[in-house]
């Protein structure tokens, strides 16, 4: 985002902070979202310096291996495939969409349940020809823990092993917001 962009924001918040026929907490909501969505995507810029700062693709390091170990083989208790999807692309997507917000991409599924200390195998497969995806994991805080390419028309898959419970972030620092998804890492089955 630019900063004319960024400034159009905080006007926009302004505006809806000015007297208006809308209810107070109807003006607070949407003050609330407009502020949420700013944050959001200071957190995602600042998830893409972190992973640029770190010098390209890595898996996670041993401090954030004490949160998630990430291998490229091993045993899995489980497997998800996550494919890619295309939105709104110039191939064959709207015209209008495309000129306004450029290609959209999605994950599927968005959304993924694992256990905690069960090694879990997640195939990511890119299905676009022509179009390069990566994938962050990142931490409640929005720490980047992993940075991956996934090239076109391929199939990367890694084990996880999440050592915490809790929700986890993934995205394509290239085509963010909208491709992303999360993790919820949930207690370990008993035996």
């Amino acid at each position: 985002m630019c900063r004319s962009s960024f400034l159009r924001n905080i006007d926009a918040v302004k505006r809806l902070c000015e007297p208006s026929s809308f209810s107070l907490s109807h003006r607070c909501a949407r003050v609330l979202g407009t502020v949420a969505a700013i944050a959001f995507f200071f957190a995602t810029d600042s998830a893409y310096a972190q992973a640029k700062q770190k010098g390209g693709f890595f898996l996670p390091n041993a401090d954030a291996a004490k949160i998630v170990t990430v291998t490229v083989a091993g045993e899995a208790a489980a497997g998800i495939t996550v494919i890619t999807e295309a939105v709104a692309v110039k191939e064959n997507g709207s015209k209008a969409t495309v000129n306004k917000f450029g290609e959209v991409y999605a994950f599927s599924p968005l959304f993924i349940a694992v256990r905690r200390d069960e090694p879990t195998q997640l195939e990511f497969w890119n299905l676009q020809p022509d179009d390069e995806h990566d994938v962050a994991l990142l931490d409640a805080d929005l720490k980047v823990l992993m940075y991956q390419k996934l090239p076109p028309l391929t199939k990367t898959s890694w084990v996880f092993t999440f050592h915490r419970e809790g929700l986890f972030g993934f995205k394509c620092l290239v085509h963010q917001p909208e491709m992303s998804g999360q993790i919820l890492v949930l207690p370990p089955t008993a035996r």
